[in-house]
């Protein structure tokens, strides 16, 4: 009985604190000035740092009643997201890393033959089967049988030419 009274009791003085809580921070929010404005978020948070322990304690108790019922299932929900959470903090910042680990930057392949079409822009087939488009305006010229490579280029584009000469074409697989 009386523990029900005392957890009606503290839910009471937490929804009131909620209340008040909510009504300080439209005021707050009202404030027209910026810095008068963060002071009174700053005052606000410096208060609600005194009212958590309190609300941190009523809320321990239940978790400590689950612990004694069924241990074994807390532990093992409790381990898990830890682990998560240090794996993604690992992880933080290294995806393109790992990304370009895996990856090849340049790949060398033989002409097997070459088509243009009307704009201008040419049409290669690799002798591994791989067809490639000019997408760009300029002049580039090759021989069936010549050796070309391509290589990553910027924002995921390709550029192809040769060991012999300058020149480069951009380029984009077909299939």
């Amino acid at each position: 009985m009386r523990l029900t009274l005392m957890a009606a009791a503290i839910m009471l003085v937490s929804v009131q604190a909620n209340a008040s809580i909510e009504q300080q921070l439209t005021q707050c929010a009202a404030t027209a000035d910026k810095l008068d404005r963060l002071i009174c978020y700053d005052k606000l948070a410096e208060s609600v740092k005194g009212v958590t322990p309190a609300l941190a304690s009523t809320q321990v108790a239940p978790a400590t009643v689950a612990t004694v019922v069924a241990p074994t299932a807390v532990a093992v929900a409790a381990t898990a997201p830890q682990a998560a959470a240090a794996n993604i903090v690992d992880d933080f910042g290294m995806e393109a890393k790992r990304v370009q680990e895996n990856t090849v930057d340049k790949i060398y392949l033989e002409v097997q033959s070459i088509t243009e079409d009307p704009y201008g822009a040419i049409k290669v087939t690799f002798t591994n089967g791989q067809v490639w488009k000019q997408t760009d305006g300029r002049k580039f010229s090759l021989k069936q049988g010549e050796k070309v490579y391509i290589e990553k280029a910027a924002l995921g584009s390709f550029l192809m030419g040769t060991d012999n000469r300058n020149a480069k074409a951009r380029v984009k697989r077909l299939n």
